[in-house]
């Protein structure tokens, strides 16, 4: 397992390094003069070339990438030039916080009611429930995401709902669970409903492949009640291709929220990004960027460790 291990976290720093290289590139290829659009406008010949220097900017394309890096690495991501000079890093920190809390709320939700409207429409296979469950799903699935977050905001935030919700967030630092809970609840279930089809079909159809194998039949004949047998061995190999759906849809929820944080105006990284593109603000959009892709790339590997748990041959072979 420890070999398995640190092939995947080599395997991890490399996806990151390239990745890098593509951001940086990509960034340096936005229109526009960086130095022209920090300092503005009517800013002289002599200021502009000045601070290209003192930045490095007159330096080659794989140096100014190397300074980049090696800042980046050291805690140093740079300052931003838009909304005020402020400091980038600890900016995107707090706009992380804020998408963790969002993924975490969402995958508490979603993960648990995926996989048990899956194993009862697996166990109801053909049957009504289990077409109610896949229409259902698939339909949630479909609709575009600001379609769900209007929906949901006309039926849990109305004057006429028993508890509203909030429609939009507004973040403080100091603010009560209670408080999270209304701001959190109406993009979490919009995206639940987004996730809700894949990961349910995902178990369905494993759990329909495991039921049919032989060592189910054995385990019932010995006399183990059915629910020990679905949810303590059957849901072991059956969540096996679930498990990367999973960890896909975790690195969304974290860096992917784009549509969603924007109709609720939720401060994650997936709004500070368009902010940032919007206003061609290149040290936030790359540091947004490479902490998005981290995250999805540890996502992946989480989801290749539990696999290798669950399954040994992944790790012998």
């Amino acid at each position: 397992m420890t070999r398995y291990l640190i092939r995947r976290l080599i395997l991890l720093a490399l996806t990151l390094l390239l990745t890098s290289v593509i951001i940086f590139t990509l960034t340096q290829l936005l229109p526009g003069d960086i130095a022209r659009l920090i300092l503005g406008r009517d800013a002289s010949d002599v200021a502009l070339q000045e601070f290209r220097v003192a930045n490095g900017l007159d330096q080659p394309i794989p140096t100014q990438y190397v300074m980049w890096l090696t800042d980046f690495l050291r805690g140093d991501w740079g300052n931003s030039y838009d909304r005020g000079n402020f400091e980038i890093r600890p900016h995107v920190i707090t706009r992380l916080e804020n998408s963790l809390r969002l993924a975490l709320f969402t995958i508490i939700i979603a993960i648990p009611l995926a996989i048990l409207l899956g194993v009862i429409a697996a166990l109801r296979r053909d049957g009504v429930l289990d077409s109610v469950i896949s229409i259902s799903t698939l339909a949630a699935v479909g609709l575009p995401e600001f379609v769900t977050a209007i929906i949901l905001t006309t039926l849990l935030a109305g004057d006429r709902t028993p508890y509203r919700f909030a429609s939009t967030a507004f973040v403080t630092s100091n603010m009560a669970l209670e408080d999270w809970i209304r701001i959190l609840t109406l993009p979490a279930l919009t995206a639940t409903l987004v996730l809700l089809g894949y990961i349910t079909r995902m178990t369905r159809a494993g759990v329909i492949d495991e039921i049919n194998k032989q060592y189910v039949r054995t385990a019932i004949l010995k006399g183990l009640p059915p629910r020990v047998v679905i949810f303590k061995h059957v849901l072991r190999n059956a969540l096996l291709p679930t498990i990367t759906v999973i960890a896909i849809s975790t690195g969304w929820l974290i860096g992917g929220l784009v549509v969603i944080e924007q109709v609720f105006n939720y401060p994650g990284l997936g709004r500070e990004l368009i902010q940032a593109v919007k206003s061609k603000n290149v040290p936030l959009i790359q540091a947004l960027v490479l902490i998005m892709v981290f995250f999805y790339a540890f996502a992946n590997l989480i989801a290749d460790l539990m696999y290798a748990m669950l399954n040994p041959r992944i790790r012998f072979e």
